[in-house]
């Protein structure tokens, strides 16, 4: 059997990521999942993006990711959210042809260099004095290797719940995965908790009544999630407007919740893993804020070629014939036809404290995780983590440093930062206000912060470098004028306040080109000016967030070494000494995060990092993204 640099268990949108960025940094990898006919399947809501999200997906795009090239493929509606609030909380999201998507991933992945595709379950690893080297199959195959990353979404004892019922499953139609959750836990000693979280039921088309709800249609852009074209062969959708629908719940809706909470498994005590509290089923809706009768449902289709609606909103783990009851009591839906019944799902997940920012295991440097896994929710979390983790996979068989993403860089960051330094009870979700520095963690902006430190790092192919280095130089050249020529920046910017001139395909410019020289307004366009209003409209914003950053930086130079000697420091707490020696942060930056380490307390490391190295933070400094 051929050996690999790197091994990805799980082809969910984790390991698509995983896989894809170890085999482009030129890791000989295979890709192992349960059905080859399932990757990338969109188990849930078949749409890429929303709040924060979108910004995470741009920044996968960015560091040369496949997630916004495939979502450009699926894409049957694309809408910017947040239009009402300031640039820096604009995130983009695209309804998504889910059949497509899957089609497009995998034909992504079949077409990389370096990278093997097999269908398999893993049922143990291979562990030869005391290291990791390799994972065993069902078949008993031995396929040896450098690194691993697994990715196994919620197929890790995955359990079904359909009101009282439980069935084993990894989803509907796919089984679990007992095995392998076993050999975490028993063979590499890996501490692992349990999660829950659910979908909706699907309805069938042309038995609702669209008439009774309120049609949302797509936004007029011409822009998509990837900056980069792409010249592969992938199948996309051919429409890109098709509408969804809002509705509201009705009080007979709550009404036939509450009188059936006796069959909710929640209620039931039969679920032991916890419900992410931002994306709560309608049971819990209903009994948490008993003060609205009524919930927001969005209908939004499946695909271009078939008719199921998903019913965004509506979650929930009760009984099919209650389900039946919930549907037919919502405004258009007396006679629905449900075609995919709704369940809860509970799954393994690992502890995200045993893991470095880096996503490996501190029990086991070779091994990487992302995804459900480490106890997030949502496709876009799951695949920045892949990202990460398979470049670090990659880069670990190469015997090369490993990477990091910083907070001030990157929503990735600020998400795998998060993960592995405060304790995960229930399932992580993305928020912008997560994020310190949200004016610079701009959608707008992705490029400009990570594709130089892509291209360095070998993520971002020089085509894609090329294109975008030629943006960033058209960019400077046209502020770098407008500075010197000391234009009225209020009457050039206020147009701001209109940007969908800018956005809108079918409007002119917000300023006319004969303001610049004629060089300068041919390579000028619309994405171009859009930078520029925005960063004038921050710019006194950015210019204080940067200082904060700076401060930031300083901290994160400080590196401490994994085997550092907290009990050595007199005057740190009892409560601070072994949080700091259970998340082993590896920057003073990080520490100082932790729940419970106070600022004196990060000053006494200071101190003894400083005795320890005796020499200046900005020499210890390890190769990591700053």
């Amino acid at each position: 059997m051929k050996e690999y640099d790197v091994i990805v268990i799980g082809a969910g949108h984790a390991g698509c990521e995983a896989a894809a960025a170890a085999s482009r940094l030129g890791a000989a990898t295979l890709l192992i999942t349960l059905n080859a006919d399932h990757i990338a399947q969109m188990s849930c809501n078949p749409a890429v993006g929303g709040i924060a999200k979108g910004q995470v997906v741009r920044e996968i795009d960015a560091l040369g990711g496949m997630q916004g090239i495939i979502t450009d493929c699926a894409a049957i509606q694309f809408r910017l959210l947040n239009q009402t609030k300031g640039p820096a909380v604009w995130s983009p999201r695209s309804q998504c042809d889910k059949v497509c998507y899957q089609r497009a991933a995998k034909l992504y992945l079949e077409l990389q260099s370096n990278l093997d595709i097999l269908q398999a379950e893993v049922t143990a690893f291979c562990l030869e004095d005391g290291e990791l080297r390799g994972i065993v199959t069902h078949l008993g195959e031995i396929i040896r290797c450098r690194a691993v990353v697994v990715t196994t979404g919620t197929f890790l004892s995955g359990k079904l719940h359909y009101g009282l019922q439980h069935f084993p499953g990894g989803r509907a139609g796919d089984p679990p995965s007992y095995a392998l959750a076993d050999a975490l836990r028993n063979q590499m000693q890996i501490r692992l908790g349990r999660l829950k979280t659910g979908t909706p039921p699907r309805i069938l088309a042309k038995t609702i009544d669209f008439s009774a709800m309120t049609q949302q249609v797509a936004d007029c852009f011409e822009e998509e999630f990837s900056f980069w074209p792409t010249t592969q062969p992938l199948p996309k959708a051919r429409k890109r407007d098709l509408p969804c629908y809002m509705v509201y719940s009705t009080e007979e809706t709550a009404d036939i919740v509450r009188d059936n909470l006796m069959q909710a498994p929640l209620y039931q005590g039969k679920i032991e893993g916890i419900g992410t509290r931002y994306c709560p089923s309608f049971e819990d809706k209903v009994v948490r804020f008993p003060h609205h009768p009524c919930h927001l449902l969005y209908l939004e289709p499946e695909g271009e070629y078939t008719r199921e609606y998903y019913i965004n909103g509506i979650s929930t783990s009760l009984p099919p014939a209650i389900q039946q009851r919930m549907i037919h009591s919502i405004p258009g839906m007396a006679n629905a036809v449900i075609t995919r019944y709704a369940y809860a799902i509970e799954y393994d997940f690992i502890f995200p404290d045993q893991l470095n920012r880096t996503l490996a295991l501190k029990r086991w440097p070779n091994f990487f995780s992302a995804g459900q896994i480490n106890g997030t929710s949502g496709y876009e979390e799951a695949a920045g983590q892949g990202l990460l983790a398979g470049a670090n996979a990659a880069r670990y068989a190469a015997g090369r440093s490993l990477l990091e993403l910083s907070r001030d860089t990157s929503y990735i960051g600020v998400m795998v930062d998060d993960l592995v330094t405060k304790d995960i009870i229930e399932p992580y979700r993305l928020f912008t206000s997560r994020a310190e520095y949200r004016l610079h963690l701009r959608q707008d902006n992705a490029d400009l912060r990570l594709s130089e430190f892509a291209f360095q790092t070998g993520l971002l192919p020089l085509e894609n470098y090329r294109r975008f280095a030629g943006y960033r130089d058209r960019l400077n050249t046209v502020a770098a004028f407008l500075k010197q020529t000391k234009i009225d920046r209020k009457s050039l910017w206020q147009h701001l306040k209109t940007l969908e001139g800018v956005y809108r395909p079918d409007t002119p410019l917000p300023f006319a080109a004969d303001r610049l020289p004629l060089d300068l307004a041919a390579a000028a366009d619309r994405r171009l000016f859009r930078q520029l209003l925005i960063q004038a409209h921050y710019e006194g914003y950015l210019q204080r967030e940067s200082i904060s950053i700076d401060k930031l930086k300083k901290l994160e130079s400080w590196r401490i070494p994994p085997d550092f000697d907290y009990d050595a420091i007199d005057g740190l707490s009892n409560e601070s000494r072994l949080k700091l020696k259970k998340i082993v942060p590896s920057t003073l930056a990080q520490a100082e995060r932790i729940d419970g380490v106070t600022p004196p307390e990060v000053a006494l490391l200071q101190i003894h990092l400083s005795r320890l190295y005796k020499q200046t933070p900005a020499t210890i400094n390890a190769d990591h993204q700053s």
